[in-house]
């Protein structure tokens, strides 16, 4: 085995927090502490402690491994900064409650805690949380979708109950219609009591809002899109996935390394089989751990693929006719497919061209 300490002469470990950064620089292979410093977390505090990192290094970025906490919150903005800077970043072990016993907790003793358990790691399970332009760009529009979505389903359903509640000609008995909202957002001041006046404008107010949202929607699939095909069209082409399942798939999968056998994808997305066997009776259940966005994902693919695919409706019948249950059925599916995503994407990653 390979570790840390055969790779780099020195690990600054990094303690993060909303205000300040803490930084212990600690000597490889000894660990021992060369110097510790706190700086805060503003553009200035950043350059100063790049400028003080760099001088303990003697300026060689290569022989320096950070290692830092919340690479991906309060830390996010310190690892970019010390990327460019030619430095590798990589998340810090969390340390075992054992190991803390007794040692009390500071900033600057997390610090040289985070820096003295990254010299002892496998070189191969260091976790890098920087995974790039393309994953951050990937999260950021997920995230921005999944926002426009609950903001839309919530201005629907205040609008429906809004026409429901009032007489302003709509027949809203049913859902409204594409052309009832538009139909809405194009309403004018009428002379009418005062109540449906106030329920008229309000009502163009959230049919403008939705049909806004819808607009948002279809520009943030296209650049779903665009990043997925261009980076991804392994992943896309698979049967059932489209731009924004694959865009959910990427961010979880970030980058090379990160996920190292299918197993830890299934444990990941909670597809993993969990043991409810009792006496004679051997049975698995469905998840309800790991990350319940990319489940969700890999759900939406296995009904699509369920209603579309020649194949998969012909497993589900075969199923079925030996006497499994809908839920076994979609069990065995989602951990099938999400084997299949593993191998694409480990595929993709080893291909010369990736």
């Amino acid at each position: 085995m390979s570790i840390v300490a055969d790779h780099y002469r020195t690990v600054v470990g990094v303690d993060t927090h909303a205000a300040t950064h803490t930084y212990a620089v600690v000597e490889s292979p000894s660990g021992k502490l060369l110097d510790q410093k706190t700086f805060p977390t503003t553009p200035a505090g950043l350059s100063r402690a790049t400028v003080w990192i760099r001088r303990r290094a003697d300026g060689n970025a290569e022989t320096v491994l950070i290692s830092a906490e919340g690479t991906g919150s309060y830390g996010a903005v310190m690892a970019r900064r010390l990327t460019e800077g030619g430095y590798r970043v990589v998340e810090a072990p969390t340390p075992s409650a054992k190991r803390l016993r007794g040692k009390g907790k500071t900033d600057s003793l997390d610090a040289i805690t985070a820096a003295r358990s990254t010299l002892i790691m496998d070189i191969e399970r260091l976790r890098d949380r920087r995974a790039g332009e393309v994953q951050t760009a990937l999260k950021l529009l997920t995230v921005g979708r999944e926002q426009m979505n609950t903001d839309r389903l919530r201005t629907l359903n205040a609008l429906t109950a809004l026409i429901r509640a009032h007489d302003l000609g709509i027949d809203a008995r049913h859902a409204l219609t594409p052309g009832q909202i538009v139909t809405i957002s194009s309403w004018r001041h009428r002379d009418e009591p005062l109540g449906s006046t106030i329920a008229r404008s309000e009502a163009v107010r959230s049919a403008k809002r939705i049909l806004t949202l819808d607009t948002d929607l279809k520009t943030n699939r296209l650049q779903l899109t665009n990043l997925v095909d261009e980076h991804s069209p392994a992943l896309i082409a698979m049967p059932g996935i489209g731009a924004v399942t694959a865009a959910m798939i990427m961010t979880v999968w970030s980058h090379p390394g990160r996920i190292r056998s299918e197993g830890a994808l299934a444990q990941i997305a909670g597809t993993c089989p969990i043991p409810a066997s009792s006496g004679k009776t051997i049975r698995h259940r469905l998840n309800r751990g790991g990350d319940r966005q990319l489940n969700r994902a890999i759900n939406t693919i296995a009904l699509t693929r369920m209603r579309t695919d020649a194949a998969t409706r012909e497993y589900v019948l075969k199923r079925l006719a030996e006497g499994r249950t809908k839920r076994e059925i979609m069990r065995c599916l989602k951990r099938y497919i999400t084997r299949q995503i593993y191998r694409t994407l480990a595929a993709a990653a080893s291909s010369p061209t990736a």
